[in-house]
């Protein structure tokens, strides 16, 4: 599969930041080999985050975001920072990059901005053919204990060595492939997957926590059996030895789990996707919070990706039903797609995101850490659901938890 290929959030996220004329769009044409971004000598000719998938061999498949100048004081100046920010926001690795004018304060602002969130960064000293880092600001590098390097995009000077260090700055843990059945599953264990076909699924194909399951049950030489709810029985009934594990979709987990017995482990795709791109245990108490929410108490519903909405959509309609039936209060839903995050944070009593599936580990970690930092509780679909339909003790026991 080819780095274009790769799903958005198996990539490794390098974003480039700086001012206006640093230099940061012939960077990532240098770096990617090919002319992805318009490269001119007038500031602000990049006015909104250009994504690049690339294979940064052997870390594997990234996405190198070139983004507008963080002193961009044009009318649209503002919106541009702010979707600047955007994309450092979801970062494995930043790097800033340094024109001829060398560092000045909206670079020494935004380094201080970056160790804030903590994202690992190096310095860039962009355009060295023309003119040297100068000494002043090697030094302040140094101090700072700040990684560095000088480079020309022009020439290809140090590009290959930038690339080594790009992938010297990933964190390892990272880097690691950790698997969705890690620890669970083993060689020889049968699995039942258990995935409805309504009017919710994808048309003609499985959606993308079913399909890496399925992969990983293949790759641990595993048995998998795939069915629908109306079909569970049946299935259960004809296999010969009990099922290591049932998965299910969580919005079939109330049927599913009067149709599996009680010996027999059971766990949903959403919270499976919770323990691999996020933290268990956080999003497990901020369900535990649902319990004590207040009457027009204010819940933020928020999803990683962008589709057209349904009748019976979950976001919009199944989830908010599901919590006003299960904590008979009236409550004040609000919605949020894509890569938007909200800012007022403090504004809501519960924050519930979807299973991060098109998100990478990175970004739906900064999502959990940011509403932790702020003091409100966070969990996502999976968990609410079946906080909701009382099987949450159920479904997270198999990792060691308790509702």
């Amino acid at each position: 599969m080819s780095a274009e290929q790769t799903p958005r959030a198996l990539r490794h996220v390098i974003t480039i930041v700086g001012c206006r004329n640093a230099g940061k769009s012939s960077l990532i044409n240098a770096i990617a080999e090919q002319n992805v971004a318009i490269v001119s000598d007038v500031p602000g000719t990049t006015t909104d985050a250009v994504a690049k998938p690339y294979e940064l061999i052997p870390l594997g498949p990234v996405t190198f975001y070139d983004t507008a100048g963080m002193d961009d004081d044009s009318i649209l100046g503002e919106k541009r920072i702010k979707s600047s920010r955007s994309a450092l926001y979801k970062a494995d690795v930043a790097l800033l990059v340094v024109g001829n004018d060398g560092l000045n304060e909206f670079d020494k602002n935004l380094i201080a901005e970056i160790k804030k969130m903590k994202i690992p960064f190096m310095v860039i000293f962009n355009k060295c053919d023309i003119k040297k880092p100068s000494d002043d600001d090697l030094s302040f590098c140094k101090k700072s204990e700040l990684q560095y390097i000088a480079v020309s995009a022009a020439t290809g000077q140090n590009i290959e060595d930038l690339k080594q260090m790009i992938i010297d700055l990933v964190p390892e843990e990272n880097k690691k492939n950790t698997p969705l059945l890690d620890g669970i599953v083993k060689e020889k264990d049968c699995i039942v997957l258990v995935t409805p076909i309504d009017s919710s699924a994808p048309k003609g194909r499985l959606i993308l926590p079913q399909i890496q399951i399925l992969r990983e049950i293949l790759d641990l030489h595993a048995f998998t059996f795939v069915t629908q709810t109306d079909e569970l029985a049946n299935c259960l009934d004809a296999l010969k030895n009990k099922p290591r594990l049932v998965i299910t979709d969580s919005q079939a987990i109330a049927a599913v789990n009067k149709i599996v017995p009680d010996d027999i482990p059971l766990t949903t795709f959403s919270i499976l996707f919770a323990k691999l791109k996020g933290n268990l245990k956080i999003l497990t108490d901020g369900a535990k919070t649902i319990d004590a929410l207040p009457d027009n108490a204010k819940i933020l519903i928020a999803e990683a990706c962008s589709h057209r909405t349904q009748e019976d959509d979950i976001a919009q309609t199944k989830i908010p039903n599901w919590l006003k039936k299960y904590t008979g209060k009236n409550l004040n839903f609000s919605f949020c797609n894509g890569c938007n995050f909200p800012d007022n944070l403090e504004d809501f009593d519960l924050v519930i995101h979807c299973g991060a599936c098109m998100l990478n580990k990175t970004e739906m970690l900064r999502r959990l850490h940011e509403c932790v930092r702020r003091n409100v509780p966070i969990t996502n679909y999976g968990v609410t659901i079946s906080k909701t339909q009382g099987v949450l003790d159920r479904v997270i026991k198999p990792f060691g938890l308790e509702a």
